[in-house]
């Protein structure tokens, strides 16, 4: 799975040549170094609780988009190959185009300098992994190799997927939109640029993060964080994009400037991680590929609030320590792994509001379908809302039934753009998003019901945390009627 991680490096090459924060591994011989070797239980599956609630149509594969570049990943790992030709039944011929198609988009990616935008999707994206796909082994083949793709994307590459799911012990509420974990877990909410750390089912702290790129989209499911990696070093892979002051192979010590890696790193299954490294800025909006991503104060707290959740002994004082002495990575395995879910909710019933978020990756979510479910999941029906709250609602679904480009998320086949050759081609990563990115709307029937409200909100800016009404306060507000 560390040649997957590795891949990813490839991925991210103008997050590193043009400063940004990128999201990569340590690819120390192969996998990582000694001091940064996982656990030999990694693979192990998240403990699972017989009160799990994972969202599972926020978890669903089939929601999957697949992007070359994420198919490039996908071909680092040696066997990926291998199941492709004995599961799907594909010639040596049909995967040397398709690792061909793979290998030029992720080439031709660059990431755009400063905070210039850049007429990109994720459907875009995808449509454009779709054509190029069927071209190279037909349009059956290419929905079963879609499909695998998404499997092994969703469950971060490990045997048997992420854990609970597989283990059969998602219990009724496993259904329900916006559910509330029982256990202790991580969540983060994708399209609402929200990370909760829960303790047998108590929210206790919330994080404001950055997000996939649309060209390189956060996966859904349920990973798992097992350790906690201070200082790591990196070592730069045998890739295309490594030029200039990068040369493959060669380490990048814990600490050096030009270690893009940050002072904390924690896999979540391959190829992503959650890290710091991030400004201000790049929170609540698009800031990696396919990590979630925080700043290093923030990555710094969650490290300790992490490490409680596993059962590790890791104060306040012994982070701050370690981020004196960059140059020593510090590996710190967790006692019980911790289940990391990756949700994809637009429509959020919370502390008693109707959030309705931007459908960033575009997947058609803000739905009256999927209103109507969410509604129905505390007990209301639409026809139940006054006049003034539907008009309401149904203009904040329109509103934000649009991708980053602002163009309606239900588009079913956006027209994939031109094909680009070569590292020099122009192609670049998307940073910046048009329009809102979130309406709430006050419905008095949801009252004290839903998701709880941020706890201790820490939205990266170094103040103090929020209280959950302060952050209501900045943040509601009603469409027009």
């Amino acid at each position: 799975m560390k040649k997957i991680q590795q891949a990813l490096c490839a991925l991210v090459a103008c997050a590193v040549l043009f400063g940004g924060a990128a999201c990569v591994q340590n690819s120390e011989t192969g996998g990582t170094v000694a001091s940064n070797a996982r656990p030999a239980n990694s693979n192990a599956a998240p403990a699972a609780s017989p009160q799990v609630a994972t969202n599972a149509a926020a978890s669903n594969a089939g929601q999957m988009p697949v992007t070359l570049a994420v198919l490039d990943a996908l071909f680092a790992e040696a066997s990926f190959a291998g199941e492709l030709k004995t599961r799907l039944g594909l010639t040596d011929e049909q995967l040397e185009r398709l690792k061909a198609a793979a290998r030029e988009e992720r080439e031709g990616l660059a990431e755009s300098e400063g905070d210039a935008e850049h007429a990109g999707t994720t459907s875009e994206a995808s449509a454009r992994a779709t054509e190029k796909i069927r071209a190279a082994v037909g349009p059956e083949k290419a929905e079963q190799l879609m499909a695998f793709a998404r499997e092994r994307w969703s469950t971060g590459g490990e045997a048997g997927a992420g854990g609970a799911a597989a283990a059969g012990a998602v219990d009724a509420a496993a259904s329900k939109p916006n559910a509330v974990p029982t256990d202790t877990r991580v969540v983060v909410n994708i399209p609402a640029y929200r990370m909760d750390a829960f303790e047998g089912g108590q929210l206790v702290k919330t994080y404001k993060v950055g997000i996939g790129y649309p060209e390189f989209p956060l996966p859904t499911g349920l990973r798992k964080a097992s350790e906690i990696i201070f200082n790591p070093t990196w070592t730069p892979p045998d890739e295309p994009w490594v030029k200039g002051k990068f040369k493959p192979g060669e380490k990048v010590d814990a600490g050096s400037k030009d270690n893009p890696l940050g002072l904390i790193k924690i896999p979540i299954g391959s190829p992503s991680l959650i890290h710091g490294g991030k400004s201000p800025a790049r929170l609540g909006t698009f800031a990696s590929h396919g990590c979630v991503g925080l700043t290093n104060p923030q990555v710094q707290d969650f490290a300790t609030v992490l490490a409680k959740l596993g059962g590790a002994q890791i104060t306040r004082e012994q982070v701050l320590t370690y981020a004196k002495v960059r140059e020593e990575t510090k590996n710190v395995k967790l006692s019980n792994n911790v289940p990391v879910e990756l949700r994809y909710e637009t429509i959020v019933v919370e502390d008693g509001k109707l959030h309705v978020y931007r459908d960033v990756y575009g997947h058609g979510t803000n739905t009256e379908e999927n209103l109507r479910k969410t509604l129905e999941a505390y007990g209301v029906r639409l026809e139940d809302l006054s006049e003034p709250e539907r008009a309401q609602v149904k203009q904040a679904l329109t509103e934000m039934a649009r991708d980053a480009l602002g163009k309606p998320a239900t588009e079913a086949q956006p027209t994939p753009t031109p094909a680009r050759k070569g590292a020099a081609a122009s192609a670049r990563e998307t940073k910046t998003m048009k329009g809102k990115k979130e309406i709430v709307v006050e419905i008095a029937a949801l009252r004290g019901k839903g998701y709880p409200a941020p706890a201790n909100f820490d939205a990266g800016t170094g103040a103090p945390p929020k209280s959950a009404p302060q952050k209501a306060a900045q943040t509601s507000a009603k469409p027009q009627a």
